[in-house]
């Protein structure tokens, strides 16, 4: 036996929970280390980018990756093979090419595999292949774009606004669908309309059915609702003496169909709908069950899944629920993401026998857990029978001389449950009282409810992820940081509520972006620029020459607004407010420390003012202090993370703090 045989075979993966799973299901003969990320990148205290070598990058090896690396080069010359298994994806495939190249490795062997798990490992070790450079050059493309970009825009943000911004090809582009939402909220004026309901009872007062007006004679209501005060008191009025019977009962039965199991985009999604977890927070705790082995990698655009997997879920459904929730077929889930590789897969568990109770008994993460449960059921629903639902409307024609007035009641009931026996998706069932058509009935109760239009709600991380999907900007695997970069600028804060708020600031920079780099914020260009990285990926396109295309026209055009556009222009606009001092107008600039006013004279008058603050009063007693020195509870944000809390306004005398608000007397 050779000396080289005799040596183990070094396998180096990214993190170090990867590598004590995978080291798990190997056995003697290899030894599994962790590179920590990537180990080389883009310089941080310069461009990095060779602007006069056809846009080389300039690679260095990361500070905290020197030690780590050093370590990994001297197991590489003691090893008798080298393997490189890290993810599947761009970023996986670019550090394994810098691995490479930092331990100089003449034989290159690369394994990928979308699950942690012994059979898994053990069949990508039977077929290593070497680096793919389509993807590889896929990643650097959008790592060199982004770095020009951020490196020649962000300072002119600096000069024009303040120092520290930061503009983006994505973070500014989805920067500005928060701005544009925020000012069509701002901009909303709210309508008054009524609606009108009211209960009806059979003769013999036994049975009774609530429903909603929304026809007169023969004209529907239109939506939201009636505009006239006057129209519904005299609506009311002739409804009092209005005679009922039930007009028309409609009966149809619908059969429902499972949802496709997740990909990062929908599990990001539903995480925040069901869990209120933040984008950031669902992939850090996916990050966390893909490592451990007890899911399939988690950033994906796939709804493909593995033919071992669906037989696995097929035979835990027919244990656990019976044939009768077995569809005859597997269910099939087509792919819509024109980006998706159906070689991935969906996100889903690497064992359907691991139901979400004893996955808490081996895991005592409790966040970790309600994740794995949304995947786990998502999945098994998958491949379940269509749910039956009856759903039945009645309509109830309450008739008052020659007026006509319909009212709806809708209701359902589920026949089958189908894949809602698994699913994390409720059905609620609302059982309508059995009528017969042209039964007399007894008006009772009829009521007016006054309402004012909604403006349209801001994102929140499920909204803002589902729209810059749909519009194609950035990818699913990136839209986590997006939202963590727009909060942690300032540019975004979060509501009481949680929702996405663009500040002042955010609305500032959106601003100057669309008036002279329009580019970099539309949402076609940006989705066109991810267009093109794919077609690097998926064909071997030219990167550099799509860098050059991007770049000449961007860098001419800020050479020209670098001494086109003054600080004034960037950062004031037009006040209410009068000056005091000579009587000229005050206009709100931007300074160090946000807002203020300044007199439009200046430097002839340097008058300045602080803009007012809303009240942030509750107007609630505080617990602590209120009924004995009188102290209220405020609305306050926390300095670092501009979190919501509220506090005593008498503080520091009160130390009063609490998360959430507070009820009136508590």
């Amino acid at each position: 036996m050779s000396k080289a045989k005799e040596k183990n075979t070094l396998i180096i993966v990214e993190s170090p929970t990867k590598a004590r799973t995978i080291s798990g299901f190997l056995g003697n003969g290899f030894e599994i280390q962790s590179s920590y990320g990537h180990v080389r990148d883009l310089p941080k205290s310069k461009l990095g980018v060779d602007l006069e070598n056809n846009f080389e990058p300039v690679y260095v090896i990361q500070p905290k990756a020197k030690e780590n690396l050093e370590k990994l080069q001297k197991l590489a010359k003691k090893a008798g093979s080298i393997i490189l298994a890290t993810d599947e994806d761009r970023e996986g495939e670019a550090i394994a090419f810098h691995l490479a190249q930092a331990l100089e490795l003449k034989k290159i062997e690369r394994i990928a595999f979308h699950e942690i798990t012994k059979v898994a490992i053990e069949e990508a070790l039977k077929t290593p292949r070497g680096i793919n450079m389509n993807l590889v050059d896929a990643q650097q493309a959008r790592r060199v774009l982004d770095r020009l970009v951020g490196y020649e825009l962000s300072p002119f943000l600096w000069k024009k606004i303040k120092y520290g911004l930061s503009a983006g090809r994505v973070q500014s582009a989805a920067l500005r669908l928060l701005v544009e939402r925020e000012k069509e909220v701002l901009a909303f004026n709210p309508e008054k309309y009524f609606t009108i309901s009211a209960t009806f009872f059979s003769l013999d007062k036994k049975r009774k059915i609530q429903a909603e007006l929304f026809k007169i004679n023969s004209e529907n209501i239109q939506e939201p609702g009636i505009e006239s005060e006057a129209e519904v008191k005299k609506i009311l009025k002739n409804l009092l003496d209005s005679s009922a019977q039930v007009f028309e009962i409609a009966r149809k039965e619908l059969k429902k169909s499972p949802l496709a199991p997740f990909t990062t985009s929908t599990m990001q999604q539903e995480s925040y709908s069901r869990l209120r977890y933040s984008a950031k927070q669902t992939m850090m705790l996916a990050q966390q069950l893909y490592e451990k082995g007890f899911i399939t990698y988690m950033r994906t655009d796939s709804v493909n899944l593995s033919k071992d997997s669906v037989s696995s879920a097929r035979e835990f459904i027919q244990q656990s629920f019976g044939k009768e929730y077995l569809p005859e077929k597997p269910n099939f889930y087509k792919t819509k993401s024109k980006m998706a590789q159906e070689a991935h897969e969906a996100v889903r568990p690497t064992n359907a026998f691991l139901v979400p109770e004893e996955f808490k008994i081996k895991n005592e993460d409790a966040k970790q857990a309600k994740l794995y449960e949304l995947i786990w059921r998502r999945f098994v629903s998958c491949q379940m029978e269509k749910a039956v639902v009856s759903q039945e409307s009645v309509v109830v024609e309450a008739s008052f001389k020659k007026d006509n007035y319909y009212f709806k009641a809708n209701g359902q009931k589920i026949l089958f449950d189908g894949y809602l026996k698994a699913s994390s998706s409720t059905t609620k069932e609302l059982i309508l009282p059995s009528l017969e058509k042209s039964e007399g009935l007894v008006i009772n109760d009829p009521k007016l409810e006054e309402h004012f239009t909604q403006p349209p709600p801001r994102f929140n991380d499920a909204s803002l992820v589902k729209m810059l999907e749909s519009l194609g900007i950035g990818r699913p695997s990136t839209y986590a940081s997006i939202i963590s970069t727009l909060t942690a600028r300032d540019y975004v804060s979060r509501t009481e509520s949680k929702s996405l708020q663009s500040t002042n600031l955010g609305v500032l920079v959106t601003d100057l972006l669309t008036h002279h780099f329009n580019n970099i914020v539309d949402y076609q260009f940006t989705a066109k620029i991810e267009d093109e990285f794919d077609e690097i990926a998926d064909k071997g396109a030219d990167w550099r020459k799509m860098i050059k295309n991007f770049y000449e026209p961007f860098h001419q055009n800020l050479l020209k607004k670098e001494t086109e556009v003054t600080r004034a222009e960037a950062t004031e606009r037009p006040s209410n407010e009068v000056c005091d001092k000579c009587g000229s107008p005050m206009v709100v600039k931007y300074g160090r420390y946000g807002e203020f006013l300044g007199c439009s004279k200046y430097p002839e008058c340097s008058n300045i003012k602080k803009i007012p603050k809303p009240s942030q009063d509750t107007g609630i007693l505080c617990p602590g202090c209120g009924e004995k020195d009188g102290g209220k509870v405020v609305m306050r944000r926390t300095k670092a993370r501009k979190r919501i809390f509220y506090g005593c306004s008498r503080w520091p005398q009160c130390n009063f703090a609490s998360w959430k608000r507070p009820d009136d007397g508590e």
